[in-house]
């Protein structure tokens, strides 16, 4: 699949989302596969096959074929978004646009896709696909990399072993996981992860792990832009996204040092 295939199924995918969440939260009979077809005027074929994947994520579950509700990953995600590091993101992702003129994202993972929770302002126009939620792969995004860091060759043979890399991704995309952990090896001396044509044609993506308090990675940050604009100032968005991701990093820490006096008040 190409990355604009991609981008159409993830697109979809957000359409059947909304709607089972607006309905659920309406009150609203909630829906089947062919009710989702007629609404969202798809083909009940995709509308099955997008559903299905959906509840392999856990953004959508299904008791016994019958109509779709949000599942537990959904409400992961609405939790995160309401984590401290999450609101303060938007913070730093306007300070990249405004020091850079590039688009910027805070992504968490989810097994070996990478799940949006933010967006700069810059990145999104009307009809756009990038929204929060937007499921990306693991292996050939800089954000998913960044994700990658502290995986030992063996901890990506096992997330990727099954993963078809055939036909995913841009003209630079690893096409195994050896590929994948060559790349990590690369970047890992630099500091920080360029992902060159990776996900998209003449797209390049800078990306840094945001690590909690405990020093586990929580997020990836990263900037994404035409090759002269990320390779003629990489160091220098490294040292910014590296900052960046180091005051998210301290917000997780003040937030689990509160949560932790609130607990011995309690």
């Amino acid at each position: 699949m190409d990355a604009s295939a991609e981008a159409s199924s993830v697109a979809q995918g957000l359409r059947i989302v909304r709607l089972v969440a607006d309905r659920e939260k309406r009150g609203r009979r909630l829906l089947g596969v062919s009710q989702l077809a007629s609404e969202l005027d798809m083909e009940q074929s995709r509308v099955s096959r997008l559903t299905q994947e959906l509840c392999e994520l856990g953004l959508l579950e299904r008791v016994e074929r019958g109509p779709f509700r949000t599942g537990p990953r959904f409400f992961g995600l609405a939790a995160a978004l309401n984590a401290g590091w999450v609101r303060e993101s938007r913070t730093e992702l306007e300070a990249l646009v405004a020091s850079f003129g590039l688009r910027a994202r805070v992504c968490a993972r989810e097994g070996f896709r990478v799940i949006l929770l933010r967006a700069s302002s810059n990145d999104a126009v009307p009809g756009s696909f990038v929204k929060p939620g937007m499921v990306t792969p693991v292996w050939c995004t800089g954000a998913g990399r960044a994700l990658l860091w502290d995986e030992p060759e063996p901890a990506l043979q096992t997330l990727l072993g099954d993963v078809n890399f055939i036909g995913v991704g841009g003209p630079g995309a690893a096409h195994s996981t050896q590929e994948v952990a060559d790349l990590m090896e690369r970047d890992r001396v630099r500091g920080y992860i360029v992902a060159e044509e990776e996900f998209e044609h003449g797209v390049y993506e800078l990306a840094v792990p945001v690590r909690g308090a405990a020093g586990s990675i929580l997020a990836s940050l990263s900037v994404l832009g035409g090759r002269a604009e990320i390779i003629s100032r990489a160091d220098d968005i490294a040292a910014a996204l590296t900052s960046a991701a180091a005051r998210l990093g301290s917000v997780d820490g003040r937030t689990r040092t509160d949560a932790g006096r609130k607990d011995l008040a309690s």
